[in-house]
């Protein structure tokens, strides 16, 4: 997997020298990322705190877990009737 560039507490501080008035050119030039990358962290990071996205990467990775442990028990419970059906 591909490691990001930037942590959330750096597109945080990106996203809040926009709100302050740099001009969005200015800072993918001063930072070095495009300008599809400011919009997509701005829908995704806009108005939060640090505090906030600390959290958020938290619940996305609990939520993935838990999505890996509900699909690993379905295939658990279609083996298990297969297994009981004697249709193998």
């Amino acid at each position: 997997m591909k490691k990001k560039r930037f942590s959330e507490e750096q597109i945080i501080g990106i996203l809040r020298e926009a709100q302050a008035g740099i001009p969005v050119k200015e800072l993918c030039r001063k930072h070095g990322f495009s300008d599809a990358m400011f919009y997509n962290w701005r829908s995704k990071y806009g108005g939060m705190e640090v505090s906030d996205a600390k959290r958020l990467k938290a619940l996305e990775s609990e939520n993935a877990r838990l999505k890996k442990l509900l699909a690993e028990s379905m295939l658990d419970k279609e083996a298990l009737k297969v297994a009981l059906s004697g249709k193998y």
